[in-house]
């Protein structure tokens, strides 16, 4: 699993599974949300399967699904809600890292991220 940190409170990957929420409940993150819908992919673990491995971690788990190349407004504003008021630090994550990345940058250029 590969992490890229963006700020000190959000970093993007891409997509987990639920045998990594142990090792990122130890690197301390307390947030996750997802950006990948569910049956994007044949292999891809359901959003179901993560939340309920992280709630049992202690972990926060959202579901916030964006289609690849078609980002809103809308999505944008929900992430950055949600990110506002998430426990820190944050992961997002999607099929490679990039949507959760694009949300980011989004927010950022608005002058919302921490």
């Amino acid at each position: 699993m590969t992490i890229r940190f963006l700020s000190q409170h959000y970093a993007v990957a891409p997509q987990i599974t639920p045998d990594d929420l142990a090792t990122l409940k130890h690197q301390g993150f307390a947030t996750l949300i997802c950006n990948r819908p569910d049956g994007e992919g044949s292999a891809q673990p359901a959003f179901a399967d993560i939340d309920a491995a992280a709630g049992a971690l202690g972990i926060q788990a959202h579901y916030l699904p964006v289609t690849p190349g078609r980002i809103t407004q809308a999505d944008r504003d929900a992430f950055a809600a949600l990110f506002a008021s998430a426990p820190k630090p944050v992961l997002g994550f999607c099929r490679t890292g990039t949507r959760a990345e694009l949300l980011w940058s989004g927010m950022e250029k608005k002058g919302d991220g921490a």
